[in-house]
């Protein structure tokens, strides 16, 4: 006021305190930070900017504009620092009383500045509207002015605009936070739905592709089970057949033999009946040779003396009688049992020993009656013996060199012999029939075969003869004997090779080689059968057999490509066991061969004989009898068993065991 000596109050500057801690979470704040409330709003836009990278599901919502705050009225704040002025009128006084202090300052008189860089705002939603926000504290006076009172008020609507906006932001915020949480919980669920839906599809399929593995599988295996029963009805289909051809074949062979048979007994008959009458004719000439003699020396006696004449006579009366009556002499002596037929006239055609041929017709006559006795049972019975047959001819044919196939084979047999089904009589005689025929297959085993025959026969003695009878039918070097070529006493070279065994098939007689390669099959079987020994068993048929059938053979027969091939598979298989039981005798005997029966072979100069006695003098110069004989000696396991099946039938082969021996034919 003028004329007023009251000095003018002086306007002091108020400091804003921010109600806080000086410091949060340990970070500490700045004493007297610079900063605007558009940094603040730039700090927000940058924590909404970090929000939005640092989320996994971007947010919907996304501020594009900075944030504007309007006052009371609608009209837009500015966040810039605001200036109040005063006009001239309310401080003319001032001006007057004061001119030399505010001199300069005659219009406008510029105000502190007020700043709300210090202003804390709590991100806290439990923050109470009433609780002061600002802290005024005055300096150096105690009241406050109209303009104070004005700014105060313009900043505290200023801090509750702010404040809402916040909390507006806040919420908004929250809101956005809460339906992307919202969001990604229903992503997350649709997610798992779909992995349950895609999980149940798979399984679905996985049960429907399951089952149509199963059904096809079944269908398959229905298949072959089809198959395999169209297929077994096929094979027994064809066993049936085979067997009834079999049979046909058989009937027609043993009428065939039975023909072959009468032709030889009547040929041998013949013969038998030439050689009495040679014989007897022989005798009777050698009887009257001597009665002449007899009479001559009586006269002679009566007659007086001539001492010049005497001598020459008596010589010339007693030469040629001495010479007949001393082969007459040889003739009745021999061995015991062992006499050989010899025919001058017919060319020597039988050549055996007379106990050879003996034991021969006996055991012919035991085969014959058992076969009539099987005849009589076949056509009593109404009983198809047929299978038996086959299954005793199959074990047969599944022989191999084991010693637990030896003993399940012959264990097999043994029980077929003893089934009351079946007569006993028919049995045997298959079992003789058949081991027989199978040494003729390339798959054989004779050594193996000599085991089932004595492991059967030790228990069914009358199986033996059978079983050699049966050999002996089969090749007469068995016997051994051997028939000689006389055109006196065969029509044809036909007649002669079917007396010594030759087959004929449809009218054609089989060829040299064939016949030569069942002789030896048949003579390593007997070899094999008579050196065979098994512990706790007796061989009925064993070396004693063997080494009369050497003496024999070397005393009656002669040497040609059928004795040699003969006596080569025999001394083969054989030569060994009768080396080790006979020693020095057994050298005797071989010692025989290599000076007679071999010289007489080279003295044919024979081409076709150099093979074959080529072999035996090596296996006489190599000592061959002191090594036995490959499976000889049965073997534990084959290694072969664990790839190859036990064969059923006669498909599989097996390597034979004369396939090694030299090809002399």
């Amino acid at each position: 006021m003028e004329g007023s000596n009251k000095p003018p109050q002086i306007m002091e500057v108020v400091k804003l305190q921010i109600p806080c801690p000086r410091s949060v979470n340990g970070i500490g704040l700045e004493p007297d930070p610079d900063w605007s409330f558009r940094t603040l709003l730039s700090e927000l836009d940058a924590l909404e900017k970090k929000l939005n990278i640092s989320s996994s599901v971007p947010l919907p919502f996304t501020k594009n504009k900075s944030r504007e705050f309007y006052g009371e009225k609608g009209t837009k704040r500015s966040s810039n620092t605001f200036v109040m002025k005063i006009s001239d009128d309310e401080f003319e006084d001032s001006e007057s009383e004061n001119e030399e202090v505010h001199g300069h300052d005659r219009g406008l008189v510029k105000v502190a500045r007020f700043n709300c860089d210090e202003i804390y705002f709590s991100g806290s939603d439990n923050d109470s509207d009433d609780k002061p926000c600002l802290e005024v504290q005055p300096y150096l006076m105690n009241e406050v002015g109209l303009v104070e009172s004005g700014l105060h008020e313009l900043t505290h609507e200023h801090q509750l605009g702010v404040k809402e906006e916040i909390r507006n932001a806040i919420s908004a915020l929250e809101t956005d936070l809460t339906n992307e949480s919202e969001e990604s919980s229903s992503a997350h669920t649709k997610v798992e739905k779909y992995r349950a839906a895609r999980r149940e599809v798979e399984r679905k399929f996985d049960v429907q592709y399951q089952r149509r593995i199963a059904e096809g599988l079944d269908n398959h295996l229905t298949a072959v089970q089809r198959h395999h029963e169209l297929k077994s009805q096929i094979e027994e289909r064809r066993i049936r057949n085979d067997a009834a051809h079999e049979e046909a074949k058989r009937r027609e062979k043993a009428l065939q033999e039975e023909r072959l048979r009468q032709e030889k007994a009547k040929a041998e008959a013949e013969v038998q009946a030439k050689l009495k009458a040679e014989e007897a004719n022989r005798i009777a000439l050698e009887a009257k040779r001597i009665a002449e003699k007899e009479a001559a020396e009586k006269e002679a006696a009566k007659a007086p003396k001539a001492p010049t004449s005497e001598v020459p006579q008596t010589a010339a009366l007693r030469g040629p009688n001495a010479t007949s009556s001393g082969s007459l002499i040889a003739q009745s002596k021999g061995s015991e049992n062992d006499k050989t037929n010899k025919s001058q006239s017919a060319g020597n055609m039988l050549r055996a020993a007379e106990s050879a041929l003996n034991l021969e017709r006996e055991r012919l006559q035991k085969l014959k009656e058992l076969e009539g006795i099987n005849q009589s049972l076949r056509s009593s019975s109404n009983e198809d013996f047929g299978s038996t047959e086959r299954h005793i001819a199959r074990l047969i044919r599944q022989i191999r060199g084991t010693k637990d196939n030896v003993t399940t084979k012959a264990t097999e047999l043994v029980k077929i012999f003893n089934n009351p089904r079946c007569p006993q009589a028919i049995s045997i005689a298959s079992f003789a029939k058949k081991m027989v025929s199978h040494c003729e297959s390339p798959d054989n085993a004779p050594f193996a075969c000599g085991h089932v025959i004595i492991l059967v026969t030790s228990q069914f003695p009358q199986a033996m003869d059978l079983l050699v009878a049966e050999l002996q039918r089969a090749c007469i070097y068995t016997v051994p004997k051997h028939i000689s070529y006389s055109k006196s006493a065969f029509d044809s070279k036909e007649a002669y090779w079917k007396v010594l065994g030759y087959r004929e098939d449809d009218g054609k007689i089989e060829s040299k080689k064939d016949y030569l390669k069942r002789l030896e099959s048949y003579m390593r079987l007997y070899g094999a059968l008579v050196q065979t020994e098994v512990a706790g068993r007796q061989n009925i048929h064993g070396l004693k057999e063997g080494w009369a059938w050497l003496a024999r053979f070397l005393n009656a027969l002669p040497a040609n490509i059928y004795t040699a091939v003969a006596l080569n598979a025999f001394l083969q298989t054989a030569g060994f066991a009768l080396y080790r039981k006979y020693k020095s005798q057994f050298m005797k005997l071989l010692n025989i061969v290599s000076e007679n029966f071999l010289n007489a072979l080279r003295s044919q100069e024979d081409p076709e004989l150099r093979p074959i006695t080529a072999d035996i003098q090596s296996y006489l110069e190599d000592k061959k009898f002191l090594l036995e004989p490959e499976g000889r000696t049965l073997q534990d396991s084959l290694l072969s068993s664990v790839m190859v099946p036990d064969a059923t039938d006669s498909d599989y082969r097996a390597p034979s065991f004369y396939q090694h021996s030299r090809n002399y034919y």
